[in-house]
């Protein structure tokens, strides 16, 4: 299944965030209590003002934890470069601060339809409405920063190329500056940027071409140094994703093309086909 990133919602800051909360309950339930109104009725007004924010903060929090793909669920090779990019602990940890604000917003918004029950006075019934939102402002308020990485992760997520595991694939790899670009430029539409130095190609890239009638995704790595693995950079790590999924979990990687270089040109051309 091919995983489509460009389709998570953007994320609000808190500010849009606490704006959107609060505008949409005053549209919901404008004011229209008076004080000589009955006190049964001030407290069922008030009471659904309560529930329905904390209702809007829940659903907002929740669909910001369903955009995000869960990484149990999601093929091996996307599950590696997410964590090779953003660190994959990070990424729970935030998304489980959001799961965690959720339901203390629940809890708060129990909390004060308990106490609105027996709420005496117009003036007590709206101190306690204004004290329950005030607290679910505030536990948004503190998801700040989360929302800040979020939206990062988003953006970045947004540029990488949708990568198919179930397609025919080729993949290109080795040396820097040895045309690994130009190769995927020759072969497909790639809008592959080429230049004469190495290190041109920071990220995957995809492209597609047809062969006897059979339709190739073919992705473009970053070149990769000869130095041992816990000294690459996160750059390198992207051209070696793959590798884990290359016999259990991606049966159809169909060759892998291997340049290396001694000079300016290049040599010779590794092609194996697992």
């Amino acid at each position: 299944m091919k995983t489509q990133w460009k389709d998570i919602p953007v994320i609000p800051n808190y500010s849009q965030m606490t704006d959107i909360i609060l505008s949409s309950t005053q549209r919901k339930l404008p004011t229209q209590i008076r004080a000589g109104f009955k006190i049964s009725r001030i407290r069922g007004f008030y009471t659904r003002k309560v529930k329905f924010t904390q209702e809007t903060c829940s659903d907002k929090l929740g669909q910001i934890i369903e955009s995000f793909p869960r990484l149990n669920d999601i093929h091996p090779f996307h599950r590696d470069l997410m964590n090779t990019l953003y660190d994959a602990d990070h990424l729970k940890i935030a998304l489980g601060q959001i799961s965690t604000c959720k339901s203390l917003i629940e809890s708060v918004g129990r909390d004060y339809v308990r106490l609105l029950k027996y709420g005496q006075s117009l003036y007590q019934c709206k101190q306690l409405k204004r004290a329950a939102l005030g607290r679910m402002a505030t536990l948004i308020k503190r998801l700040k920063d989360t929302f800040l990485y979020l939206e990062q992760v988003r953006q970045h997520l947004g540029r990488l190329p949708s990568i198919d595991p179930n397609t025919r694939t080729l993949v290109i790899c080795g040396f820097p500056n040895v045309g690994k670009s130009s190769f995927l430029k020759s072969v497909s539409r790639a809008d592959v940027d080429v230049q004469p130095y190495a290190f041109t190609t920071k990220s995957l890239f995809c492209g597609h071409f047809d062969y006897k009638y059979l339709r190739f995704q073919c992705i473009d790595t970053p070149g990769i140094l000869d130095h041992p693995l816990e000294e690459m950079s996160t750059i390198e790590m992207q051209s070696i994703t793959w590798l884990p999924a290359l016999e259990s979990s991606w049966p159809d990687i169909n060759m892998i093309m291997l340049f290396t270089t001694f000079g300016k040109e290049i040599d010779f051309c590794f092609i194996i086909a697992p």
